[in-house]
């Protein structure tokens, strides 16, 4: 936006300054040639009133020969007249066979008018012819032949134009510093406006942005922009509220029901068993669920931290994160008769958290030794790529449609079974992206489910 403000502000002034200079340089031009024309116009005419009393005298006027040749050695510029009969009656620096002058005698002694530069640019450097027949009436006795050498008042006209474009120039300057300031006074609030919005959209909801320049409409929305920003941020940490204290609110009731449901158990006979079961399941759902909504609170205010920049960071090593959460999860793949195996390199330092990382993984290592089944491998493998550091998840169990893998990450997905809250991979995916990371879910190489964390080196 600014270059583009710059370019019609740039575009005003150039066409402003064009509609005052080249009027300017033309009157220049033109003044000069009609000054140069009036003075040779009265050696004309003295000429030709030396040249008409010769004519009279029908002898050599001594005069008229001695103002040609101080003329033509004052003016460096050519004179010939001649009579009636084209004869050269006195000439000095203008020979009679001299290009052009045999049309000018023709045009001078049929009474035309002489031909005279209207305006005299810098460029001009090739003489001009004036004439003047001698003689009045109809019929010319004669004419007098001047050759103008321009030059001089070609000179005079760069010196002017030179003082001109000077100025245009540095009025030009001058337009373009206050083009500059006047774009930047305009959108400096666009662009505080534009970082803001940039800030909000990354997750820095209750970004402030101070604008105390530029025009009173952009002021005022940038005071909106604020108050918007303040209530996003007050709005999503209400929704964070709501979800944390309700989950605590419903855990102790659901504590409660779970101990007296667990002592209804030695009172409940054949015919109630399955219905006992049945409840007792559910009891369970319920306490997934809420340790899945506690965890997705977390996972929201981790992520407006980090885009805030107030999670304080932390650095680990990723192979060390990776090989203790493989060790800590192999009892539970042993009890699943699921084998565990992790490999990677070593020195895998990132910028991430352990708890963040830690909580990542223990998400993709329980829906991998809970959903593959019996007799099947889950292998963990943690590699660096240049500015970047891989951990995959790959298992040789049922895997994913193409329709669950966009899925999957969804809230309250379930895909292969029932015995989860929904809520995991949707976790592990928020923590992920929250530190710019890639969370991805593909086939892997041996038929089951193949899942990628991408973290960065910093």
């Amino acid at each position: 936006m600014r270059r583009r403000l710059l370019v019609v502000l740039s575009l005003f002034s150039l066409l402003t300054m064009t509609a005052f200079v080249v009027p300017l340089l033309d009157e220049r031009a033109t003044a000069r040639a009609q000054v140069l024309t009036m003075s040779r116009a009265h050696d004309l005419d003295r000429f030709v009133a030396l040249a008409a009393l010769n004519a009279e005298r029908d002898e050599l006027c001594a005069e008229l020969e001695r103002s040609v040749r101080r003329h033509a050695e004052l003016y460096g510029e050519g004179v010939l007249v001649v009579d009636a009969l084209r004869r050269p009656v006195v000439w000095s620096g203008l020979s009679p066979d001299a290009p052009g002058v045999d049309a000018a005698l023709n045009a001078a002694l049929r009474n035309e008018p002489s031909a005279v530069p209207a305006r005299v640019t810098p460029f001009d450097d090739e003489p001009v012819l004036m004439w003047q027949p001698v003689g009045t009436g109809s019929r010319a006795d004669g004419a007098v032949l001047l050759q103008v050498d321009p030059s001089r008042a070609a000179a005079d006209v760069t010196v002017a134009w030179s003082l001109v474009l000077l100025g245009a120039l540095a009025a030009a300057l001058a337009f373009a510093a206050l083009a500059l300031a006047v774009a930047r006074w305009v959108l400096r609030p666009v662009d505080a406006l534009a970082e803001g919005v940039g800030a909000l959209a990354a997750g820095r909801a209750g970004e402030q942005i101070a604008v105390s320049e530029g025009p009173a409409e952009l002021r005022e929305l940038s005071e909106s922009f604020n108050r918007m920003s303040a209530s996003v941020r007050a709005g999503a940490e209400e929704q964070q509220r709501l979800v944390a204290d309700a989950s605590h609110q419903i855990r102790n009731p659901l504590a409660a029901l779970r101990l007296r449901v667990d002592g209804l158990e030695t009172h409940v006979d054949g015919d109630g068993r399955s219905a006992y079961d049945s409840t007792l399941n559910e009891v369970d759902r319920l306490e997934r669920l809420l340790d899945g909504m506690l965890g997705l609170a977390s996972a929201e205010a981790t992520a407006s931290a980090v885009a805030a920049g107030s999670d304080g960071g932390s650095r680990c090593d990723v192979g060390e994160v990776a090989a203790g959460r493989v060790d800590a999860w192999r009892p539970a793949a042993d009890a699943a008769e699921v084998a565990l195996l992790g490999d990677g390199e070593d020195a895998l330092v990132t910028g991430w958290p352990a708890g963040d990382l830690e909580q990542v993984l223990d998400v993709l290592l329980d829906n991998a030794i809970r959903h593959t089944g019996p007799g099947t491998t889950v292998r963990v493998r943690w590699t660096g790529t240049g500015s970047t550091i891989a951990v995959s998840v790959a298992d040789d169990g049922p895997g994913l449609s193409e329709g669950d893998l966009a899925s999957a990450r969804q809230r309250f997905w379930q895909g292969r079974s029932s015995g989860g809250s929904g809520l995991g991979l949707a976790i592990a995916d928020r923590l992920v992206r929250a530190r710019d990371g890639e969370l991805t879910l593909g086939p892997a190489p041996r038929g089951g489910l193949l899942a990628t964390v991408t973290l960065g080196r910093r």
